[in-house]
């Protein structure tokens, strides 16, 4: 291994340590396997969309929490949080 690829490996474990001030999603889509089917979520523009009903109807549900969740502070705040803090 040459010494700029050490170079690389340790700068990714750093933006890696630092990923709540360094990562930050702009636009996804991921397929979330529910216990009865798979269902497509996607996060575009700080907006979630899934393909349930009850997304349909709610404008959230269990698989959009699930993914804040999982990317907890990596995801950047949405327009109604941003609304509840000002």
């Amino acid at each position: 291994m040459d010494s700029s690829m050490i170079g690389k490996i340790e700068k990714a474990k750093r933006y890696a340590a630092e990923k709540e001030r360094r990562v930050i999603f702009k636009a996804f889509r991921v397929s979330l396997e529910g216990d009865n089917n798979t269902w497509a979520v996607s996060f575009e523009d700080g907006r979630w969309s899934c393909g349930c009903h009850y997304f349909t109807t709610h404008g959230l549900c269990q698989h959009t929490m699930t993914m804040e969740r999982v990317l907890g502070s990596m995801l950047p705040p949405t327009p109604e949080a941003v609304a509840a803090t000002a």
